[in-house]
C-alpha cells in the first residue's frame, strides 16, 4: 500500500470514528443542533405548564381581593374586574391549559401505568372547576353584586374555587410534572414542548403567554395589587 492510500485510509477511520461518536451520544441525532445553537426562547413542557400555574394562582390572588372586598361593610368592587379574571380562567386555564393536560399528558400517564389515581382526581377537579367558572360568569355581573344573597353566592363559590385549585396545581408541580420525563422518550418530550408553544400561539396570538400575563396585570393594577412590595409584612402590606 502506497503512502497516499495510507493516509487516505487514517483520514476515513477518522470521520468514521467521529461520528460513530456522534451517535453514541445519548439524546443525539444526526442533524440535530446543538443545545447551545437552539432558540434561547425555548421552554421545556413541564416549564410551560407551571408558568402558567403562576397565571393561575395570580387570578386566584385577584379572586381573594373580590372576596375580601365583597365582604367588608361596604362591598365596592367593579364586577368587571372579576368577570375579566374568570374570563382569563375560562379561556387560558381551562380550554388552554387543562386542554392541554387531558390531551397530552393524562393519557400518557394511564398509558404508562403510573399516577393512575392522582390523574382520575386531577380530571373531577377540573370538570368541578368548569361548573364553577360557569357559575361565576353569572354570579359576578351587576346584577348578581347587587343583592346581600347574590354577594353571598359568590364569595361562596369563588372560595371553592380557591380551595381546589391550590392543592390541585401544588399536586401537579410537584408530583404530576416532575415524572413527565418518566413516561416520554427525550425526543417526545421536547416535540410536546413545539405543540404546546404552536397551540398557545394559535389560540392567544403573537404575543401568547405574556400577553396573557398583561392583562392580569392590568386587572392587579386596578385592583390595587399590582406592587409586590405591599404584600411584604410591615412595609405597608395590604
Amino acid at each position: 500500500m502506497n503512502a497516499g492510500n495510507e493516509v487516505n485510509r487514517r483520514n476515513l477511520f477518522r470521520r468514521m470514528g467521529f461520528t460513530g461518536a456522534i451517535l453514541l451520544v445519548p439524546g443525539a441525532r444526526p442533524g440535530s443542533r446543538p443545545k447551545e445553537e437552539r432558540g434561547e426562547d425555548e421552554v421545556a413542557p413541564a416549564e410551560d405548564l407551571m408558568r402558567e400555574h403562576g397565571v393561575l394562582n395570580r387570578v386566584l390572588l385577584v379572586y381573594e381581593e373580590c372576596v375580601r372586598r365583597l365582604s367588608g361593610v361596604k362591598p365596592d368592587l367593579d364586577p368587571r374586574l372579576l368577570s375579566e379574571g374568570t374570563t382569563i380562567i375560562r379561556t387560558f386555564i381551562e380550554d388552554y391549559h387543562e386542554k392541554l393536560e387531558e390531551d397530552h399528558l393524562f393519557p400518557r400517564f394511564e398509558k404508562a401505568g403510573q399516577q393512575i389515581e392522582l390523574v382520575k382526581i386531577l380530571r373531577e377537579q377540573h370538570r368541578a372547576g368548569r361548573a364553577l367558572t360557569s357559575e361565576l360568569l353569572q354570579l359576578s355581573s351587576d346584577t348578581g353584586l347587587r343583592t346581600s344573597d347574590g354577594r353571598r353566592r359568590l364569595v361562596s363559590t369563588v372560595n371553592r374555587f380557591i380551595r381546589m385549585y391550590r392543592p390541585h396545581e401544588a399536586r401537579e408541580d410537584t408530583v404530576l410534572f416532575p415524572a413527565l420525563r418518566r413516561v416520554v422518550s427525550a425526543h417526545e418530550y421536547a416535540s410536546l414542548g413545539e405543540d404546546f408553544e404552536r397551540k398557545e400561539h394559535e389560540l392567544f396570538g403573537k404575543e401568547g403567554f405574556e400577553g396573557i400575563v398583561e392583562k392580569v396585570a392590568r386587572i392587579e393594577r386596578e385592583l390595587g395589587i399590582y406592587d409586590l412590595q405591599k404584600f411584604t409584612p410591615g412595609a405597608g402590606a395590604l
